[in-house]
């Protein structure tokens, strides 16, 4: 086979794609088919997807650019030359989601009776309420500091509400300070809704920062308020552990989690009609530029809006509401029963997750179960799951569970639940040093009959009731010998010691995924070359990995029909002559997040379907533990096709599909043609009300090549 090498050229940038992403994520909010607060809802998950984006990825940026590192990634760009298109790129939909939020969604929510009154705007009695609100609840938690040579700079910690306060006058001791620093208090709302009798509409919000703006003054009695200014600093969020130096995982973190709220600032968001002076200030007290500076027209954190969801019953202006369906199978009392009789698949969320937590319920209180083993990445502070794996080591039973400290903004509340777990008698293992456990597992092993059977759950998402409402996840419960003892060896491996071995079914990271996943699309490859039907279908998250692209190049080259649903960052450019016109690449951004990691190879006709914990990134295939695993049954490899894939490739409604030069274009019904979405679909057929059958799939249009990107 003959193989053209891609350029850089050929490569999308990860950091860009992110920032694409978000983009798509912002298109929702401007749908006016969907419901107004779901519109707003998807403002503030831009929001804080751009925080972590700053946390992380242009934190990582800066800190190549200020060590002189020179690796630049497949794209061929360096750090600085990144760095100034993300900042360009960053201002523009920053620019962007304040415009839509201030001009299209908070105006409309006002023609429904959601208003944010500004203070311009308040009326009389409003402005009292508000008062009497400030001296009550603001004033005696409130703590301003002058700037002077006894008090210099405040540390702001990461992401907090602040005011920059300029002054004139002198104080009670004769100080002259211009300028002063209120930080809110973490502990204060930063939404305040006002008593229905005084709202003038059904719901009505003031902000934190109007408030203390209108009544600054009463903090520095004496002295005139030449102008009150909120900010907000982002800092590097990335956890740096020496993983060669440090003796004890826990430890070691615990004192890292400590640091995480000063680190080095990368981005500095400021209210519009701050002076020029103060911004001046503020970026030189924070060591930044002015490319890191961000004026904004509203709240500095847009993200706090998310309560106004929560806060207003109005069905009319969300998403109607749901109940998860259930597979017939798990009608029986007995689970354990049921899956000795068959294996059993959920498709999260349009399926119940409480079969999981049910699943380990069930083995804390059955006293032939011997021992539980399970995996533990997100939870959440809040986990039902995790208090059931406490008491069933409160009740003698052998718990062992491998928590991932190092889940990034997870890993406090994972050292607190390690903690609890280390107190009762559980086993706790903390994976492996450089290498986080992603994988998604659950091993039960039970006596029946005067023999050891266990029992295993793998999914490609977290132990996580609360996103398991929100992402599309597959998890799957088997008895299958055979899997079951290959997610048995690799406990093993995490909680003991003792060289890789073989694994019957199970691809596994960092040892044998990357490797079988080429092997599947050289096959493919192959196939195609002998003139024969060859196909790849393949959901994740994020497709990164230069190799893996290149192997895809190849098959394509070779005539292999090859459809991916990345919903994020795709660093492979589809539609390419002579190299990628056989692949299509299309993102679904709709209610659901979609989370899910489906594999398909047509394989000569025998249909190999994999779900896995894993996308197809550097960091998944060689830094962590991961889990890809065949769907084995006929039944429920069919129905991973059917609910998996098959729907998201006629998806009309929700879909971009991305064009050759690395942008995205929104699929929208042909005229007269009928609007399809894959996640109402999947509700309508599996959720509560159901079950119903999906639609048939249109058939698939053909695979045309596209230009060559200039």
């Amino acid at each position: 086979m003959n193989r053209r090498i891609a350029t850089p050229a050929q490569f999308v940038n990860r950091e860009l794609g992110i920032l694409a992403f978000n983009r798509r994520v912002l298109a929702q909010a401007a749908d006016e088919a969907l419901p107004l607060l779901e519109r707003l809802r998807f403002i503030t998950i831009v929001s804080s997807n751009l925080d972590e984006f700053f946390e992380i990825r242009v934190a990582g940026l800066k800190e190549s650019i200020k060590l002189g590192l020179h690796d630049a990634g497949p794209d061929a760009r360096s750090a600085a030359e990144v760095f100034e298109a993300v900042s360009r790129e960053a201002h523009a939909l920053v620019a962007e989601q304040y415009k839509l939020l201030n001009e299209t969604v908070l105006p409309s929510l006002a023609r429904d009776g959601v208003v944010f009154p500004r203070r311009e705007e308040w009326t009389p009695v409003q402005r009292q309420w508000i008062r009497d609100y400030f001296f009550r609840e603001l004033l005696p938690v409130l703590t301003p500091i002058g700037l002077d040579p006894a008090h210099p700079f405040p540390r702001v910690l990461n992401k907090s509400l602040n005011f920059a306060v300029e002054l004139q006058g002198r104080d009670a001791f004769g100080r002259s300070s211009r300028a002063a620093i209120v930080q809110a208090p973490r502990a204060l709302p930063r939404l305040i809704r006002l008593p229905q009798q005084h709202a003038g509409a059904e719901y009505a919000f003031v902000f934190l920062s109007s408030i203390l703006h209108a009544h600054v003054g009463e903090l520095f009695t004496g002295m005139n308020v030449m102008g009150c200014y909120q900010f907000r600093v982002t800092r590097n969020s990335d956890l740096f552990v020496d993983e060669e130096e440090i003796q004890n995982l826990h430890t070691a973190l615990q004192g890292e989690l400590l640091h995480r709220h000063f680190g080095d600032a990368v981005r500095l968001e400021v209210a519009d009609n701050c002076s020029l002076a103060m911004v001046e200030f503020l970026l030189q007290q924070f060591g930044l530029r002015e490319a890191d500076l961000y004026r904004v027209e509203g709240p500095v954190n847009l993200y706090r809006l998310r309560e106004v969801h929560d806060q207003v019953d109005r069905p009319g202006l969300k998403f109607p509401p749901f109940t998860p369906g259930l597979p017939a199978a798990l009608n029986s009392p007995d689970l354990f029963d049921v899956l000795k009789k068959q294996d059993v698949l959920l498709h999260h969320p349009f399926q119940s997750f409480l079969p999981v937590i049910d699943f380990i319920r069930t083995t804390a209180d059955d006293p032939n179960v011997i021992a539980i083993k399970q995996t533990v990445y997100r939870t959440g502070t809040d986990s039902e799951l995790m208090e059931i794996l406490v008491d069933a080591a409160r009740r003698g039973k052998e718990v062992t569970v491998v928590v991932e400290l190092m889940a990034r903004f997870d890993e406090e509340a994972n050292l607190n639940w390690a903690a609890r777990l280390e107190e009762v008698g559980a086993h706790v293992v903390y994976g492996v040093v450089g290498h986080k456990t992603h994988a998604k597992m659950a091993l039960i092993v039970r006596r029946e009959d005067k023999t050891l059977k266990r029992y295993a759950h793998l999914a490609t998402g977290n132990y996580h009731p609360a996103t398991a409402r929100q992402y599309t996840d597959f998890g799957l419960f088997t008895t299958n010998d055979e899997l079951c003892s290959d997610v048995a060896e690799v406990f093993q491996q995490l909680t003991g010691l003792g060289r890789a071995v073989r694994l019957r079914h199970v691809w596994q990271s960092p040892f044998t995924l990357h490797r079988r996943i080429i092997g599947a699309i050289r096959n493919e490859a192959k196939v195609a070359g002998e003139g024969k039907p060859a196909r790849i279908i393949a959901k994740m998250n994020a497709l990164l990995e230069p190799q893996i692209i290149e192997e895809l190049y190849a098959a394509s080259a070779a005539g292999v029909k090859i459809d991916l649903m990345v919903r994020g960052v795709c660093a492979l450019r589809p539609g390419i002559e002579g190299l990628s016109d056989n692949i299509r690449v299309r993102s679904i951004v709709g209610r659901f997040l979609e989370h899910s990691r489906v594999f398909y190879f047509e394989n000569r006709g025998a249909e190999d379907v994999y779900l896995a914990s894993a996308d197809w990134m550097a960091r998944n295939f060689f830094r962590r533990i991961e889990l890809c695993f065949p769907v084995l049954d006929p039944v429920l490899k069919k129905r991973v096709i059917r609910e998996g894939l098959l729907p998201y490739l006629d998806d009309n409604t929700h879909a971009w599909t991305m064009l050759p030069e690395g942008t995205y274009e929104r699929l929208r019904p042909r005229r007269g043609a009928k609007g399809r979405s894959a996640q109402e679909e999947l509700l309508a057929a599996l959720a509560s009300g159901g079950p119903g059958e999906l639609r048939a799939p249109a058939p698939a249009p053909a695979l045309k090549p596209a230009p060559t990107p200039t």
